[in-house]
C-alpha cells in the first residue's frame, strides 16, 4: 500500500490583527504547526489582504507580508504589494470570498475572529453553513441574545457545516468550556458553578480582602488605592469603570450557562456551539455594579479614579462585615442550575474555599456536578497576559484541524 498524501494545510483567515490577533499569528508560526496551517488572509475593520502566493511556504514570512500589505482602515491601499491582493469587504462578502477560495482549493478554512465587535458574529451562521469553521475569543455571539445564538447552533447541525469553538471567550486560556463539554457529553450534570472570572477584579479583591488581614501595625489598603495602582500598572481596562461594572463577568457567566446543559439534538455537542437558554444573553444575568452612582457618568478615567476616594466607606464596611464573619470578599459569578439562579456580585467566601487563597490576577472556577458533588472540580490559573487567550484560540484551531484529519502527534 502506498504512502498517503499529506493533507493540505488548513487556511487561517484572521480578522482583527490587534494585540490578541497578532499573538495568534505568532503562535501559528512555529515549525511544528507550519505543515498544518497557512495564513491566507488578514482583515481589519475595512480591508482584507489575501495571500496570492499559494505555493510559498507557510509561517512567519507569510503573515508578516500580509500584515505589511494591510492598509490601516482609515487609509486607501497603496497598491505596492505584488504577492497579495487587497479588497474592501463587508463581513458577508468576506465569508463569500473565503467559501469560494475553499471550494477552489479544496482546503478547509477557519475564520478566526479576534475582534470585539458585533459585525462578524452576525455572519457566523452563514460561514458555518458555507463549510467554514469559526474560532473566536469574541464574547458577542456565545454571550449574546437567543436570536444571535440560535442560528449558530442550528447551522452546526447541518450536513457539511463547519465547526465553532470559542474557548478563549471565557477564562482566558483556561480549559473551561472544553471541560464543561466533556462533563456534559459523558452524562454528568452541572449542578452549580461558582466562578471568579475577571482578572482585574480578582487582582483588586485579592489585595483588598485577605484571610490573614493586614500586617500588624499597617493600615489596610483602601479600595480606591488598589484601583488606582491597578489602573496605573495596566491591570484594568483603559477606563476602570468597565471592570467595576461587572459586565465582563456577566458575559462570561452567560457563556458558562450556555455550555452547562446538553443540546436537545444529538447532532450537536456543547464543544461546538452555545446552548440556547438565556433569552437575552448577558442581559439575563443579574449583575451587581461596583460603580458608585455619583461616578456612573464620569467619562475621564483619571477623574473616575480620583472620585473613587470619596466612596471608600461602603467598601470598608463590606470588608469589616466579611472579616467579622471570618470570610473574604470576592467578586464572583454563581450559576445554580437547580434553582435557576444566575448572578454576578461581591460575595463572602470562607477561608477554606478555593477563592480565598487566590493571588494576583488568577481566575478560578468551582464546578459542582452529580459526580463532583462532595468536592468541586476546580480550574484555576492566570487571567492574563493576553498570550494565554491567544493560545486558547490556536488550541481551538488545532481541534478543528484534528477533526479534519490532521495529526499533531500528541
Amino acid at each position: 500500500m502506498g504512502a498517503s498524501l499529506p493533507l493540505a494545510p488548513i487556511g487561517i483567515a484572521l480578522v482583527g490583527p490587534g494585540l490578541v490577533g497578532r499573538l495568534v499569528l505568532e503562535q501559528f508560526a512555529p515549525p511544528a504547526l507550519r505543515p498544518h496551517f497557512r495564513v491566507i488572509s488578514i482583515s481589519n475593520s475595512r480591508y482584507t489582504v489575501f495571500d496570492d502566493q499559494s505555493g510559498t511556504p507557510s509561517g512567519e514570512t507569510t503573515y508578516g507580508l500580509l500584515l505589511e500589505a494591510l492598509p490601516p482602515s482609515s487609509q486607501a491601499p497603496s497598491g505596492k504589494a505584488t504577492e497579495t491582493s487587497i479588497a474592501e469587504l463587508a463581513p458577508a462578502e468576506l465569508v463569500d470570498a473565503l467559501a469560494q477560495r475553499a471550494n477552489q482549493s479544496g482546503s478547509h478554512i477557519i475564520l478566526v475572529d479576534c475582534t470585539a465587535s458585533d459585525a462578524l458574529p452576525k455572519v457566523y451562521a452563514t460561514a458555518l453553513l458555507a463549510g467554514l469553521s469559526v474560532v473566536t475569543p469574541n464574547k458577542v455571539a456565545p454571550a449574546g441574545p437567543h436570536e444571535l445564538c440560535q442560528p449558530i447552533a442550528e447551522a452546526q447541525q447541518s450536513a457539511g457545516a463547519g465547526l465553532f469553538y470559542c474557548e478563549g471567550a471565557c477564562g482566558a486560556g483556561l480549559p473551561v468550556l472544553s471541560t464543561l463539554a466533556d462533563l456534559v457529553r459523558t452524562g454528568d450534570e452541572i449542578v452549580k458553578i461558582e466562578a471568579v472570572l475577571s482578572g482585574t477584579l480578582s487582582y483588586i479583591f485579592n489585595q483588598f480582602s485577605t484571610v490573614q488581614g493586614p500586617r500588624a501595625g499597617e493600615p489596610a489598603l483602601r479600595f480606591s488605592e488598589i484601583v488606582r495602582s491597578a489602573h496605573r500598572d495596566g491591570h484594568t481596562e483603559p477606563h476602570p469603570a468597565e471592570d467595576l461594572s461587572g459586565r465582563d463577568v456577566a458575559r462570561k457567566l452567560a457563556i458558562l450557562a450556555r455550555f452547562s446543559t446538553p443540546f436537545t439534538s444529538t447532532a450537536a455537542t456543547p464543544a461546538t456551539g452555545p446552548i440556547l437558554h438565556l433569552p437575552d444573553g448577558t442581559a439575563s444575568v443579574s449583575t451587581q455594579s461596583l460603580i458608585p452612582e455619583e461616578l456612573v457618568d464620569v467619562r475621564d478615567p483619571n477623574a473616575f479614579v480620583d472620585g473613587l476616594a470619596e466612596h471608600d466607606a461602603p467598601f470598608e464596611r463590606m470588608r469589616s462585615e466579611a472579616q467579622a464573619a471570618g470570610k473574604v470578599l470576592r467578586y464572583a459569578g454563581v450559576l445554580d442550575t437547580q434553582s435557576g439562579r444566575i448572578e454576578c456580585a461581591l460575595q463572602q467566601f470562607s477561608p477554606d474555599h478555593p477563592f480565598a487563597s487566590l493571588s494576583g490576577s488568577h481566575l478560578s472556577l468551582a464546578i459542582f456536578t452529580k459526580r463532583y458533588k462532595d468536592r468541586p472540580l476546580v480550574i484555576q490559573g492566570p487571567g492574563y497576559p493576553v498570550e494565554v487567550t491567544a493560545s486558547a484560540v490556536v488550541a481551538d484551531a488545532i481541534r478543528v484541524a484534528e477533526r479534519y484529519g490532521h495529526s499533531f502527534g500528541l
